[in-house]
C-alpha cells in the first residue's frame, strides 16, 4: 500500500493530501453553503473567553483530517466581515466618504490583516520549523509547522486585537482624542492589551503542536510591547492619535487634528 494519499481534482488531475486540502479551502471560499459559520463563531467566542479551547479543537481536526490547519474558509470570512463592519463604524465616527470606506476596508483586509498577516505567519512558520523542532523520535514520522495553520494562529489573534483596537478603541474614541494624560494612558493601554493577546494566542497556536518544543520563545516580544508601552506612556504619546493620522481618520475629527 502507498503511504502517500493522492485526491482526484476535476480534469484527472491528482493532488497529495496538503494541495488537496487547499484545493477544498477555496473550493469553499466561493460557496457559503459549504462553510460552518456556527463553528466559526463558537471559536471567535473561545478566543476572547478561553482561547485554549480552540486550539484543542485544532487537535481534534488533526487527528480526524490529518491537517493541523483549517480547511474551512469560514473563519477568515467572518473575520473579514467584522472588519468591514468595524470600518463601516469608523466612517460614522470620523465622517469619511464613501470612498474612503471602500479605501479603509479594502486596506484593513488586504494589508491589515491578510498581507501583514502572511509575512508574520512565514517568518513564524519558518523560524518554528527551523529552530523549535523537537527530535524526532524513531517510531514517529517527523512532522513540521503547516504554513496554512500557521496563518491560522494569526488569524485566531488578529480577532480579539480587531474587537479591543476597531470596536472597544471606537468606542471611546471621545475619551482618546484629547490632550490629556489620560487619554494617552488610556489609548496606549488598549494598544498593550491588543498586541499582549495578540502574542499570548500566537503562543498558544504553536505550544499546541506536540512535535515543537521551547515554544515559550513566542511570549518573549511581550517584554519589548511592555517597554515601548512606558516609554509612549511616559512621554504622553498618545499611539491610537499618531495611528488615526497615519491612515487619514483626522480631516473630519477636530480633536485628532494636528
Amino acid at each position: 500500500m502507498s503511504a502517500s494519499r493522492q485526491t482526484t481534482l476535476p480534469g484527472g488531475g491528482t493532488r497529495r493530501p496538503s494541495a488537496a486540502s487547499r484545493w477544498k479551502f477555496f473550493r469553499r471560499l466561493v460557496d457559503f453553503r459549504q462553510m460552518d459559520f456556527e463553528l466559526a463563531l463558537h471559536q471567535m467566542l473561545n478566543l476572547c473567553i478561553s482561547p485554549q479551547r480552540v486550539y484543542r479543537s485544532f487537535v481534534y481536526h488533526k487527528n480526524t483530517k490529518n491537517q493541523w490547519a483549517r480547511d474551512d474558509p469560514a473563519f477568515l470570512v467572518l473575520l473579514a466581515l467584522f472588519l468591514t463592519i468595524s470600518s463601516i463604524g469608523c466612517a460614522l465616527v470620523f465622517g469619511l466618504s464613501f470612498g474612503s470606506l471602500l479605501e479603509l476596508v479594502l486596506w484593513v483586509i488586504f494589508v491589515d490583516c491578510i498581507g501583514v498577516g502572511l509575512i508574520i505567519s512565514t517568518a513564524l512558520w519558518a523560524f518554528a520549523n527551523r529552530f523549535l523542532k523537537a527530535p524526532a523520535m524513531s517510531q514517529y514520522v517527523e512532522q513540521s509547522v503547516e504554513l496554512g495553520y500557521a496563518f491560522d494562529v494569526h488569524c485566531n489573534a488578529f480577532f480579539p486585537l480587531l474587537l479591543i483596537l476597531h470596536v472597544l478603541q471606537i468606542i471611546c474614541i471621545k475619551a482618546i482624542a484629547q490632550p490629556w494624560f489620560f487619554s494617552a494612558l488610556l489609548a496606549d493601554s488598549f494598544w498593550l492589551v491588543a498586541l499582549v493577546y495578540y502574542i499570548y494566542i500566537t503562543f498558544l497556536g504553536y505550544s499546541a503542536l506536540p512535535f515543537l518544543h521551547r515554544t515559550e520563545v513566542f511570549l518573549y516580544p511581550i517584554v519589548g510591547v511592555v517597554v515601548l508601552y512606558l516609554v509612549a506612556v511616559f512621554s504622553s504619546w498618545n499611539v491610537s492619535m499618531s495611528v488615526f493620522r497615519y491612515y487619514g481618520l483626522h480631516h473630519n475629527y477636530p480633536a485628532i487634528q494636528p
